[in-house]
């Protein structure tokens, strides 16, 4: 690295809501389904899911009922706009992003930079600015907000504050990732929407990156989207929330760009003209089970090497953005492994990667 400034991420907080609601939403949504064969379907998923928890700011309802969450904010036939959601989000969002930072267990005071992902809800003043405001931090704070990026979007924002640090290795970033996916709920027959919010749970995190030299070592990073894939995920503001369309084809897209990146010997790929035998941590976005599937099957991964994101995706399913740094912070309690290989996908369809070492 010829004598530049390392950036290393130190420690991560994590944060979940108080409600677990995997075995709630099964129960509703095969109501949603108006086939025998579409619930039949959904049920062969749902058990192949590798998911066992998932975790809302919204309390399941009594099953049956037309109020789906206890509090009524989703009624069978007048699901809520897109408004009343962000209103949710605004509610919520701070105090679940202020318990990740309170696990982080640092002084807000010394934080110099703040970089905040979130994808699923959006306000004027912003997360950002009101967690500075309730934190006290400086009103000299340098924010960065990474918005609607989807799953890859805590690699965005990592990368930001890897760029800080080189820049100033004196910075103290705190980077955040704040996702309330379950706000997004669509009241649908439609097989793949259902499927697809099969996955989605809340979470946040809180991490700090800084020079000194304890956690994972951040290398490099590269990102690069796979051509013909624009429609394969897609995810737009509509009037009842954020509408997410995740094709079936998504893994075999990704199986076969891994496949062909496993064939590249040159140093201008996703691994840099390294062989997978080169790392031993693996730090893969939790999108579902079958993508896990595809990463492991494209680049001819062993079967225990996403055994992190496996944990992480039963315990939690997939909480976008905030997913991978679960996945990190799983990492960091644990001791085995040295070099790591980190990869997230999303809208694009599009993968952002980065190097690190234990350090």
């Amino acid at each position: 690295m010829g004598g530049m400034t390392i950036p290393h991420l130190n420690r991560i907080g994590t944060a979940v809501p108080a409600n677990e609601i995997h075995g709630a939403f099964i129960t509703f949504a095969r109501t949603l389904l108006d086939t025998d064969r579409n619930r039949m379907v959904f049920d062969r998923m749902a058990e192949r899911s590798g998911i066992t928890s998932r975790y809302s700011v919204l309390r399941p309802g009594t099953p049956g009922a037309d109020q789906v969450d206890a509090d009524g904010f989703l009624n069978r036939g007048r699901f809520p706009s897109t408004g009343a959601r962000m209103q949710r989000y605004e509610q919520h969002a701070t105090d679940l992003a202020l318990a990740a930072i309170g696990a982080l267990a640092e002084d807000p005071a010394r934080f110099t930079h703040l970089v905040l992902a979130s994808c699923t809800g959006f306000t004027a003043p912003g997360l950002d600015q009101v967690l500075a405001a309730r934190l006290g931090m400086s009103p000299a704070l340098e924010r960065t907000v990474v918005g609607f990026m989807g799953c890859y979007a805590a690699v965005t924002a990592l990368r930001n504050a890897y760029h800080i640090v080189r820049s100033d290795p004196a910075a103290r970033v705190l980077v955040v990732n704040l996702e309330l996916c379950t706000l997004h709920l669509q009241e649908t027959p439609d097989l793949e929407t259902v499927l697809a919010f099969m996955l989605f749970g809340d979470g946040a995190t809180a991490a700090l990156v800084t020079a000194e030299p304890h956690g994972l070592a951040l290398l490099d990073f590269r990102a690069t989207t796979l051509p013909g894939s624009a429609g394969l995920i897609t995810w737009r503001i509509g009037d009842q929330g954020f509408d997410m369309r995740l094709s079936g084809q998504v893994p075999a897209r990704i199986a076969g760009a891994l496949r062909g990146e496993l064939e590249r010997t040159d140093t201008g790929g996703l691994l840099r003209g390294q062989s997978t035998q080169q790392f031993d941590l693996w730090a893969v976005h939790a999108g579902g089970r079958s993508v896990l599937d595809a990463v492991e099957q494209g680049l001819r991964l062993g079967r225990d090497a996403l055994h992190y994101s496996r944990a992480v995706l039963n315990d939690f399913g997939n909480m976008s953005s905030a997913t991978i740094m679960f996945i990190l912070e799983r990492m960091l309690r644990d001791d085995a492994g040295q070099a790591g290989f980190a990869m997230a996908f999303g809208p694009g369809l599009g993968a952002e990667t980065f190097r690190f070492r234990r350090a």
